[in-house]
């Protein structure tokens, strides 16, 4: 029988061993994307950008056609990461570009968290690559979306299937703080959700303003 012990399961995220790469997040690519409504979309990505960025985590930026076709990265991405450079490619997987997996190597983390449109094309491409190559690979999949449900359902499938580990956005943000006694990120981390958590921000909101509750002594 095994012994129970208070210790972290291995295959949980933490801020420095991982990178995150956030692809195609552009306006060409939201205006057919209908698995998910977009303003939930950009509601994610920026509250996977936000807590990235404050936990300080390795994240990698890249666009496909940006200029001649695709159009412009969501602003909070750019207001999350003001000084990021943005890899822009001609290849739907930003695996097969090499300034791209130059930036992978340059990070040194053997786990990648994925995150764009489509789902079925430019991060079914780098998650199956990347499994491939001895990656671990996790995908925040309400922070993608494809142009029916049924392609980002599927994508979805097959990725899992293959090894890929799922998770949410704010499943994302939770798994970087996980103790509310690590005071240096309360502040950031309950910050986020209040603006971008949905009905669980305004959980705390309300929780603070009503009666003063905290979590973790704060």
């Amino acid at each position: 029988m095994p012994t129970a012990s208070p210790a972290a399961g291995k295959t949980l995220l933490t801020p420095a061993d991982h990178t995150l790469v956030l692809i195609d997040h552009q306006s060409q690519m939201a205006f057919a994307t209908h698995s998910i409504d977009v303003a939930m979309l950009r509601n994610n990505v920026a509250l996977v950008a936000k807590g990235a960025a404050g936990f300080g985590v390795s994240t990698l930026l890249t666009t496909v056609a940006e200029k001649s076709f695709s159009g412009p990265l969501f602003p909070e991405i750019p207001e999350a990461f003001p000084n990021a450079d943005v890899l822009d490619r001609t290849t739907m997987n930003c695996w097969e570009d090499a300034a791209v997996v130059a930036a992978v190597n340059a990070s040194g983390k053997s786990r990648i968290v994925l995150g764009g449109l489509w789902t079925s094309v430019c991060i079914v491409g780098p998650a199956l690559s990347a499994l491939d190559q001895g990656f671990e690979v996790y995908v925040i999949a309400d922070v993608c979306g494809d142009v029916t449900d049924e392609a980002h359902e599927r994508a979805m499938q097959r990725m899992i299937q293959a090894g890929v580990r799922p998770l949410t956005s704010v499943q994302y943000l939770l798994e970087l703080q996980r103790d509310w006694a690590r005071s240096a990120t309360y502040d950031l981390t309950t910050g986020i959700a209040k603006l971008h958590g949905g009905g669980y921000g305004l959980g705390i909101q309300y929780a603070k303003s009503m009666f003063g509750a905290s979590e973790g002594g704060h």
